[in-house]
């Protein structure tokens, strides 16, 4: 059974660099989930191969822009090329109204029912429960109200194999408050904005260092971690890995397009 995850995005605010913003596509068993949709991820769906009408749950962590500015484009696209299928979204509750604005002003009724799960923000939360996976939101500390998301492969009856998981931490500072949301995890996916020499620009800006990010991966004995939302700055994220490795030996840096198997 398939459960593996492709990033789409892997900068920080800005295209830059040759990565794009961040949106992450999770492969459960050929259920696709879609965690943040910056600009351009429906570029990045079909660069790699995904069909957009596969996706059938899109997860939002926050609104800044990097996360979210792609998902209208991509409703759209869904809607022109004859989507029927009930889409989900799980995202902040303002969002909502953000959306019917769009569509509001460009006259665009979708053809496909559009689900709209409000997370709370504020607390570790069942969001969605599935025969074979459930999927948590949590709260993360950055300068907007902004969620992680778990997601956890269920015990089946005689399977030999660990239940597989994957946590999403989008923009975040350091907090080891989060350490109990992904303890043990397959997959820790933790932003790490900025190298340890940027550490006070780190805190200052509500983001996290390669370190700290390492560093949140050892205290949560995950079993690997991968680092992204890197800034424009860094052309080569190398030093970036090279310092995350440091402290946590298992760790790799998105690469986008690359499918990843947990």
């Amino acid at each position: 059974m398939t459960f593996s995850l492709t990033v789409l995005g892997s900068n920080a605010a800005i295209p830059a660099n040759n990565r794009n913003l961040s949106a992450h596509l999770l492969n459960a068993n050929e259920r696709f989930f879609l965690i943040d949709c910056g600009e351009g991820t429906q570029f990045q769906l079909k660069k790699y191969h995904f069909s957009f009408q596969r996706i059938k749950h899109v997860f939002i962590s926050h609104l800044h822009g990097d996360h979210f500015f792609g998902l209208i484009g991509l409703l759209n696209s869904m809607h022109l090329l004859g989507r029927k299928e009930a889409l989900h979204l799980y995202a902040p509750a303002m969002l909502y109204e953000i959306i019917n604005i769009q569509l509001e002003v460009s006259q665009t009724t979708l053809n496909y029912p559009f689900i709209f799960h409000p997370l709370r923000m504020e607390q570790y939360d069942l969001i969605l429960e599935q025969e074979r996976i459930s999927v948590h939101s949590f709260p993360l500390r950055h300068s907007i109200p902004a969620c992680g998301f778990v997601f956890r492969e269920k015990n089946q009856p005689r399977r030999v194999r660990e239940p597989r998981s994957y946590a999403y931490c989008s923009d975040t500072t350091y907090s080891e408050k989060i350490i109990p949301y992904v303890q043990e995890v397959g997959l820790l996916y933790h932003e790490a904005t900025f190298m340890q020499d940027r550490a006070v620009a780190a805190a200052d800006k509500f983001h996290s260092t390669a370190i700290e990010a390492a560093t949140i991966a050892l205290k949560a004995r995950a079993k690997k971690l991968l680092i992204g939302h890197f800034s424009a700055r860094y052309e080569d994220i190398g030093p970036l890995l090279a310092e995350a490795r440091s402290v946590f030996a298992e760790a790799d840096a998105a690469e986008e397009g690359v499918a990843i198997n947990i």
